[in-house]
């Protein structure tokens, strides 16, 4: 971790950093991926703050980045609630579809495969109870009305189950070390280790703070963009005074309004959860789908499973990720489809009417396209079908895309 200059105006540089093209491409990928990896994880879970601002000793900025990254907590339990405010269009779940690229349960798919289910937290305010004891004990389980989908991991096996079903998921863990890096975030402290990646001399990171949440005593970090034309207003995480645990962490846009992301724990332990908390037998009469049927399923189809965020990146552009435009917070991902852009009205039945309803047309020396934009993220995509994504403004997005030609 880069040192950080002052708690007032506090920077860290990426010179000299093999890994600083990483870091500007994770300034990508977190935003872009963020529906994903928010349904990926046991933590992306910003809690909500109880009342009162504990009279904590003081401490710098670069003490806390420092304390989270030392912190060393496996066990704990606890409810978390996660509200997403992404403002996608209302398609009638179709969304969710389209972002998970999952297979359904009424086309072969299964309704336990967490790829589909977690999805959900792309939008909407859900409960979630969690529990971990190590790396390779975890549960999280999704309050659904009557209704409970629970991913598991004991051991090398995976399960997902859903109750209003009764259908259930297997897989394995791959234990490999590449396998590991690549997996998406699974704690609070993972996400919050993803924001400070993109932390650089673009960007303030200050102690902004105290806060209680779920009853314990905890910093608040803030990470603000200096430079004008990024969607992201801020980031702020609530770290655990006792543990260096992230306990919150919240989005929210430049544009104002409510938080993109406002998620966390309402109740916190850091005692060993019992082992049976992570025992799972498939119940009588339930249908079981093995992971590799699943993967065989999306290949008839001509689907690829979802990837992690890492994986993402390495997807889009070749191995070593998108190509990147500017700098900071400005940076825009550009990559080619390999196709053409959008049908045109009317060309396609009514698929290129449709999806001019949802975007706006621009033009500039990038020739003309669309742009489709969320609270978050705006992406254009042009005639010839390249792509520019990144946690920009319209204006600053088109701008890139000129300056790229």
């Amino acid at each position: 971790m880069a040192p950080y200059a002052s708690d007032d105006n506090t920077t860290a540089g990426e010179a000299g950093d093999p890994r600083a093209g990483r870091r500007r491409a994770a300034r990508y990928v977190v935003p872009v991926a963020v529906m994903g990896v928010a349904a990926a994880t046991i933590g992306l879970v910003p809690a909500l703050a109880d009342s009162g601002d504990p009279d904590l000793p003081k401490i710098t900025a670069q003490q806390l980045v420092e304390k989270i990254a030392k912190s060393d907590v496996e066990q704990l339990s606890g409810t978390v609630k996660i509200s997403t405010d992404l403002g996608l269009p209302n398609l009638g779940g179709l969304e969710s579809g389209l972002l998970s690229g999952a297979a359904r349960p009424d086309d072969g798919g299964s309704s336990a495969d967490p790829s589909a289910k977690l999805t959900e937290l792309a939008s909407g305010t859900h409960t979630l109870r969690i529990a971990a004891d190590g790396p390779d004990r975890q549960k999280l389980s999704l309050l659904e009305n009557a209704a409970e989908y629970s991913l598991i991991r004991n051991g090398t096996d995976v399960w997902g189950y859903d109750s209003e079903s009764n259908e259930v998921y297997h897989g394995t863990v791959a234990e490999s070390a590449r396998d590991e890096e690549r997996r998406p975030p699974a704690t609070p402290k993972d996400f919050a280790e993803e924001a400070l990646k993109a932390v650089d001399d673009t960007t303030s990171v200050t102690v902004d703070g105290t806060a209680q949440v779920a009853g314990r005593d905890a910093y608040k970090l803030l990470i603000e963009p200096k430079q004008s034309g990024s969607t992201v207003g801020a980031i702020s995480v609530a770290v655990d005074a006792e543990t260096g645990l992230p306990l919150k962490f919240t989005l929210t846009p430049a544009s104002g309004g409510a938080a993109v992301v406002d998620a966390g724990f309402t109740r916190v332990s850091f005692a060993r959860p019992p082992a049976s908390a992570f025992d799972f037998t498939p119940p009588r009469g339930a249908k079981v789908t093995e992971d590799g049927d699943l993967a065989g399923h999306h290949a008839e189809r001509g689907e690829r499973a979802p990837k992690s965020a890492d994986g993402l990146a390495g997807g889009l552009g070749g191995p070593d990720g998108p190509k990147t435009i500017g700098e900071g917070w400005n940076t825009v991902a550009t990559f080619d489809t390999g196709g053409e852009g959008l049908p045109a009205a009317g060309a396609g039945g009514d698929l290129g009417g449709f999806l001019d309803s949802l975007g706006d047309p621009v033009s500039g020396k990038f020739g003309s396209g669309t742009v489709f934009s969320t609270r978050l993220v705006n992406a254009l995509i042009t005639d010839d079908g390249t792509v520019y994504v990144g946690a920009v403004t319209k204006d600053a997005l088109v701008k890139a895309a000129g300056a790229g030609k």
